[in-house]
């Protein structure tokens, strides 16, 4: 009886440590805000309103540029836009998001692309405003910048 209440006790006691371990767990990095919305300059691809979506998984995040006012010229297969997003950090060097990741998109529809992955690190301060999204799109490249800062804020990772 007495070795069965040792093995007893000696479970709880792991059951404890291992409960007080998850509950000190550094918890993970999440970006903030997720969403973030932009005014953009894209030359022949028109500009107006695009919103911003981040996710973040450790070190790695993403970033998808969608907009309703900025258009496709002609029509494109997915994946057929080669796009570096190059986001100004206020607290260090910029970060560049690259990648060809895109649906497919009709003459004259809707701009999406990502989400494209990049590195970012704890505590950077991500903001389109200061940074450019090119696109290359049949060997021709189309730049967007904005002239103003994102809202409602920056991208904090």
């Amino acid at each position: 009886m007495p070795m069965k209440r040792i093995a007893t006790g000696a479970a709880l006691a792991a059951g404890a440590l291992a409960a007080t371990a998850l509950a000190f767990a550094p918890s993970a990095a999440a970006v903030t805000p997720t969403t973030a919305t932009v005014t953009a300059s894209c030359g022949v691809f028109g500009g107006g309103t695009a919103t911003l979506t981040a996710t973040q998984s450790g070190t790695s995040a993403t970033l998808t540029l969608t907009s309703s006012a900025i258009t496709t010229p002609l029509a494109l297969s997915a994946n057929s836009i080669a796009s570096t997003l190059t986001m100004a950090n206020s607290t260090g060097a910029n970060r560049v998001f690259s990648g060809t990741v895109n649906p497919a998109m009709a003459a004259g529809s809707p701009v999406t692309v990502g989400p494209l992955p990049g590195t970012v690190a704890a505590g950077d301060s991500l903001d389109f405003y200061k940074g450019s999204l090119k696109m290359v799109i049949f060997g021709v490249t189309v730049t967007c910048t904005s002239s103003a800062a994102q809202s409602p804020g920056p991208f904090v990772f």
